[in-house]
């Protein structure tokens, strides 16, 4: 069923999400805060831009958001010029943002008042999963609305789970971040260390992937890693920003994450040599740079 629907946020992620709704039959109106972007996003797509989210969000009956943290979400949510501003009760507002699960409760809560739905529903597979319509998305919510929004999800979603109330669709990213975390610096470890031993790494990798040590990451990322290459996915700055948030929610709930905080600092090593737009495969970079000196 075609439905009108706003998308805000034409970032690597948002602009071929958008571009997968259009495709799906949906009529699309997109917002990015450069227009030059938006304009591009219609060159391609069928669709519409607007100058504002506010405009962008009139008469939707979705609208979509995919920004870069807390307050870039309140920066197109609230004001004059915000999605609130111009949505219509029985409407429903989808963040597919990474952010905390404060500011999901908080807009989520804002949102009713107003008698819209809100689900926030980050998203995990890269801007390789945005491209080739197969994210994995973490939602949020009340059932009834995940019902209406998830055939609509679908067309850049391969999976899509509820997870609870509004919130648990950001602590679940949390937990994904968290585990990926762990594995990438386990991964940089026997990286080095089959280096050091002098070993062939495609035999290494042929040979271990097949059992217990294998993983995305592992297969994914592993040829680049060995050759030094790390420009292919998500950049060690935002997964700061996202083990920050992670940490922060530990502080408030009693969980007890010693190795997320170490490889948090580990990425601020990484950033520290000029590595913030690395993916976050470039632990290994870190563990290379201290064994020069």
């Amino acid at each position: 069923m075609s439905m009108k629907v706003a998308f805000i946020g034409l970032g690597v992620m948002g602009y071929p999400m958008a571009g997968h709704l259009a495709n799906a039959g949906h009529h699309v109106t997109v917002y990015n805060r450069t227009t030059a972007k938006a304009q591009k996003w219609v060159s391609e797509y069928q669709g519409h831009y607007s100058e504002t989210p506010k405009e962008a969000a009139k008469d939707a009956d979705i609208v979509f958001m995919c920004v870069g943290n807390d307050d870039d979400l309140r920066s197109v949510v609230y004001g004059e010029n915000g999605v609130l501003a111009s949505m219509q009760a029985g409407s429903y507002l989808v963040d597919h943002t990474t952010t905390s699960a404060e500011v999901a409760r908080e807009v989520g809560a804002k949102a009713k008042q107003q008698g819209i739905a809100f689900l926030d529903a980050p998203v995990s597979g890269g801007q390789a999963g945005a491209e080739n319509g197969v994210l994995t998305v973490m939602v949020g919510g009340a059932e009834a609305d995940f019902g209406v929004v998830q055939p609509v999800m679908a067309a850049f979603s391969r999976f899509s789970q509820l997870l609870g109330e509004v919130g648990s669709g950001q602590l679940c990213k949390m937990v994904n971040q968290i585990c990926i975390a762990g594995v990438v610096q386990g991964l940089a470890e026997g990286l080095h260390f089959a280096k050091q031993a002098g070993l062939d790494g495609e035999k290494v990798i042929e040979t271990i992937s097949k059992g217990a040590a294998g993983s995305w990451q592992m297969e994914n990322r592993y040829k680049t890693m060995w050759a030094g290459e790390y420009e292919f996915g998500f950049a060690v700055d935002w997964m700061r920003k996202d083990l920050g948030i992670a940490l922060d929610e530990a502080k408030a709930n009693g969980a007890t994450l010693p190795m997320t905080a170490t490889v948090d600092q580990y990425y601020a090593d990484v950033q520290a040599l000029g590595g913030g737009r690395y993916d976050t495969s470039s632990l290994l970079a870190r563990i290379e740079a201290l064994h020069k000196k």
